[in-house]
């Protein structure tokens, strides 16, 4: 069943986090991506609608890699439950597919909690002030549709904020698997 992102209130300040980046063994900050914008998404390895866009994920870290864009993609879902998003599953697919940002395990499902993360993907992009100035899709492609996948709605956000401008105010949810949390730990609104 598809569920849709939370839509967390623009302007909301970035929750921090320090997570274990599966592939290295090493603790990832965000003061250790921060740049002049944040991108946070929350992905993983088993969600169809995640293995739909995952070519277009790759692109858009390559095309921002280096750049005034921080990146990071953060696996939240339960292991126990869903085996392929374990934490030596998300080192083999960052390692397969060539992955230009950290792919973080949150263990705890605390930053999951933080940033009110709903789904995969699930995108919050925040500005030098590390505001949030988008929470929502990708782009409009789903499996099946025929759209393909671009990016567009993230990207047009993305360069936005890297030129100092508001990102577009349309902004549409971000539609795909419910994250999968841990027996007794779901939270209270999703």
């Amino acid at each position: 069943m598809a569920v849709s992102s939370t839509m967390l209130p623009l302007g909301t300040p970035a929750p921090p986090f320090s997570l274990v980046e599966p592939l290295t063994g090493r603790i990832v900050s965000d003061g250790d991506i921060a740049r002049q914008a944040l991108l946070v998404m929350f992905i993983c390895n088993h969600c169809p609608y995640v293995q739909h866009i995952r070519p277009g994920l790759v692109q858009l870290g390559r095309d921002y890699a280096g750049g005034a864009l921080g990146i990071v993609a953060i696996s939240a879902n339960d292991p126990e439950a869903y085996p392929d998003d374990g934490p030596e599953q998300l080192a083999q697919a960052a390692r397969a597919h060539e992955y230009a940002f950290p792919y973080l395990y949150d263990e705890t499902q605390e930053v999951a909690r933080a940033y009110t993360a709903a789904c995969t993907p699930d995108f919050f992009l925040f500005d030098a002030q590390r505001r949030l100035a988008y929470r929502g899709r990708f782009d409009a492609s789903r499996s099946g549709s025929g759209v393909p996948v671009t990016g567009r709605d993230l990207r047009r956000a993305i360069d936005a904020v890297l030129a100092g401008e508001p990102a577009p105010t349309e902004q549409y949810p971000s539609l795909g698997c419910s994250i999968k949390w841990r027996p007794g730990n779901e939270p209270s609104s999703v």
